[in-house]
């Protein structure tokens, strides 16, 4: 049963991941060992287990750790030893009661992973306060919505038609906030019912902070001096109404988008249309800084082609320009790249000390520029979608997910810090995810960094039931073994606060151990602990931070070198005997993994844009390590008469002519009829009783199609198609060539090839062996 348990949520209680779940004690060993020592952590996952307690955490006064199951209690002094530092610790007076039969919650053995109700710690210690009634407003998150209008008229009904049903979702006290741009931006304020009031800025002009909020007469100084007071209570002139709750708003927001039509500034024919995307944002992020520093906030962008006017663009207005590919940025022959890509760093670091997030929803059959925004996307938490259209499914129905509440709620929370805390010896290299460091110094920080670094702290503006973070470490002990009296067991603890969707703060605390084993003297507890999944997740987001860090990177040429030195090491094997060869269990599925992985769209940019693979890389470093998995290498589900629906090999041979398959890769689910299936359904079998059968094995796949994409964000592309049909490349793509023109012949007949001149998983298998035994 506890392994049927483990199976179906491998992440437990704690959500954490680890590439090696016992640690080699020495700096040499961990080298040895190939894959990076790293965690995968889900900060907030939700989880039934997880208790709440209605008060502060009791810190430890020397490295704060918050004390937890693996802390040694003297219960009758009262005193707890850190695991971390090993100071002595007083309990104080209202922990007087415990004994060794009466622990508390945060003692329990089973409750690694324990919550904080910061919101409710502080109204127990001041139970007589008396709240101030405008506070209730305080609370609720700000949407500040900014709307491209240079687009076709059939696109921007498609966009205010989504922003109207998603702005009716927002609870009456969430404050809302709108500006559109085209070659102006323009600030509505919506205070003012009967008649339109706006504010316009010059989108070719670079605007600072100052002169943005001097032109919306906001107060430039005063730390919070211009914040939006509650109910639309006006303190003066000098506080306009461009942030309102929802319910005093609702009539005027759902008129101006009404009335909102495209662009008003004329495209001269052979020119793209003048777009101020930049502009609009950094004006979105001035505004936000005056009236709601330090508070909820998400500016929420919804962009319909390519930034060409003022700050951040991104190619210039003359269409004959094209806009830049991987090939331009590789040589260097990208003009507007750098200074766009350096405009939106200053725009995060703006973002991350204002406590906001920025968020993307970009539909276009051009890119947009996501590539640039990546920086500010990233640093700041925020949630970014890209499709082909604002009518299309994956656009639509992933905007509505945002503001849905209930089962379906992403869980959207705000303003979070991660700090970790590690047994002495473990330094802390970095962070890849959508996290910021905060540079605090520690005895825990490494010399190297990876990602987010030079800390043991980090801000999260923005995370979610699904955020996931991956924390690089490293060892500094150069120790043969352990000294006498030293345990064999290390700590960490991950210290996640943050405010939740309700606006109530809380702190949520894990502690795990892993055990110090010697590799020195054997492998076999080391070999026991290796997570292949979270290795072949860890080794993709290092692999593409690398291709994006590193000039010159190959990276397919790193992932095989790795694998031939992990193969090296822990394979069973006779020298220059290839077909002695062997794996262990524990990593009999990494090399598959780094094949699908070598032809992923992580490393393989030929056909996609940077805008693209910006956007699969995000999504890649922010989801879970089962979701990631699932990019790397996708699973194929097998339907047909003689049996269930059953997983099988994501091969071509795979493909039969009386059977269905259901491909998911993440980004898109693909359900695809043989040739016999497709012409019986043509023939419309399916819709006679006595076929009844044959109607339920074509509805089987879209059912679980559906469930598949309902868990999602964002939304996947549902592809529906046939053998031989055009869209069958979207299977074949992601299918082992086994069967290619090159060796048709040797194919049964009838089944199908795939024209292309990469290499077999079998052939890469056996290009391994080969070169994992070899003595030179």
């Amino acid at each position: 049963m506890a392994t049927e348990m483990v199976q179906a949520d491998p992440e437990g209680i704690d959500g954490v991941r680890m590439t090696w779940n016992a640690w080699p004690r020495t700096k040499v060993e961990l080298s040895k060992c190939v894959i990076p020592l790293a965690a995968s952590i889900s900060p907030i996952r939700p989880h039934v287990d997880v208790p709440t307690l209605p008060y502060a955490p009791l810190k430890c006064k020397t490295c704060t750790a918050v004390l937890n199951p693996f802390c040694r209690v003297d219960y009758t002094a009262l005193i707890w030893i850190c695991p971390f530092c090993f100071q002595r610790n007083h309990f104080p007076q209202h922990y007087s009661s415990i004994s060794a039969t009466n622990v508390p919650a945060e003692l329990y053995p089973q409750f690694t992973t324990i919550q904080y109700s910061l919101s409710s710690s502080m109204h127990l210690q001041n139970p007589n306060q008396n709240p101030n009634p405008l506070d209730d407003f305080d609370k609720w998150p700000t949407y500040l919505f900014v709307l491209d209008t240079c687009m076709l008229e059939e696109e921007l009904e498609f966009a205010k038609s989504a922003l109207k049903r998603a702005i009716a979702m927002l609870p009456e006290k969430a404050k809302v906030g709108f500006i559109s741009y085209g070659t102006q931006v323009q600030v509505h304020e919506l205070g003012f019912q009967d008649m339109v009031k706006v504010f316009v800025f010059r989108g070719s002009k670079e605007l600072s902070k100052d002169q943005i909020l001097q032109q919306l007469n906001l107060p430039v100084t005063g730390a919070g001096a211009g914040r939006q007071p509650a109910m639309g209570i006006q303190k003066g002139p000098a506080c306009p109404t461009f942030l309102l709750p929802y319910s005093m708003c609702e009539y005027k927001l759902d008129t101006l988008l009404d009335e909102l039509g495209t662009d008003g500034f004329s495209v001269t024919p052979g020119n793209r249309a003048l777009r101020c995307t930049g502009a609009a944002l950094s004006v979105a992020a001035g505004l936000l800084g005056a009236c709601a520093a330090n508070t909820s906030a998400r500016i929420i962008a919804l962009v319909g082609g390519p930034c060409t006017e003022g700050p951040g663009a991104i190619v210039s207005k003359d269409l004959s320009d094209p806009v830049r590919s991987h090939k331009d940025l590789d040589k260097d022959a990208a003009p507007y790249f750098k200074k766009a890509v350096h405009f939106y760093e200053e725009l995060a670091k703006q973002l991350v000390n204002q406590g906001h997030t920025l968020d993307v929803f970009a539909s276009a059959l051009d890119q947009v520029g996501i590539a640039e925004m990546k920086v500010a996307i990233e640093r700041t938490g925020g949630l970014v979608v890209l499709a082909e259209s604002f009518g299309h499914s994956v656009f639509k129905d992933s905007f509505k997910r945002v503001f849905e509440v209930g089962e379906q709620s992403l869980g959207l929370s705000f303003n979070g810090t991660l700090e970790i805390n590690c047994s002495k010896d473990v330094k802390i290299q970095g962070i890849i995810g959508p996290c910021t460091s905060v540079e605090k110094k520690g005895p825990a920080v490494a010399n190297t960094v990876i990602g987010e670094g030079n800390t043991t702290a980090w801000k999260i503006c923005s995370l979610d039931k699904n955020t996931c973070l991956t924390v690089f470490f490293d060892i500094s002990s150069s120790e043969k073994s352990d000294p006498a009296g030293v345990t064999p067991q290390l700590y960490l603890q991950f210290l996640t606060s943050y405010e939740d969707p309700e606006g109530l703060m809380k702190l949520r605390v894990t502690t795990v151990s892993r055990r110090w084993v010697d590799s020195a003297v054997g492998l076999e507890e080391l070999v026991q602990g290796f997570d292949q999944e979270t290795a072949a997740v860890v080794m993709a987001r290092l692999a593409s931070h690398k291709m994006e860090t590193e000039e010159g990177f190959d990276a397919t040429r790193w992932l095989d070198r790795n694998l031939i030195r992990l193969c090296a090491k822990f394979g069973d094997y006779r020298k220059d005997d290839p077909h002695s060869f062997t794996l262990n269990p524990s990593f009999s599925l990494f090399p598959q993994f780094m094949f699908n992985l070598r032809r992923s769209q992580f490393v393989q940019v030929f056909n996609n844009s940077p805008d693209e693979t910006a956007y699969f890389r995000m999504l890649l470093n922010r989801e879970s390590i089962s979701n990631s998995v699932v990019m790397i290498q996708p699973s194929l589900i097998s339907y047909c008469f003689n049996s269930l629906p059953e997983p099988v090999l994501l091969d071509v041979a795979s493909i039969a002519a009386d059977r269905i398959l259901l491909l998911d890769s993440y980004f898109s689910v693909v359900i695809f009829h043989g040739m016999t299936i497709a012409q019986w359904r043509n023939m419309g079998y399916h819709k006679q009783p006595e076929h009844e059968a044959f109607a339920r094995l074509l509805h089987a796949p879209h059912d679980d199609a559906q469930s598949i994409i309902q868990e999602r964000f964002p939304i996947p592309r549902l592809v529906v198609c046939d053998q031989h049909g055009s869209q069958a490349r979207f299977l074949l793509a992601k299918l082992n060539p086994s069967a290619t023109y090159n060796n048709a012949h040797e194919m049964a007949a009838g089944s199908d090839v795939i024209f292309t001149d990469d290499v077999s998983l079998s052939v890469f298998f056996e290009h391994l062996q080969r070169l994992v035994v070899q003595s030179s």
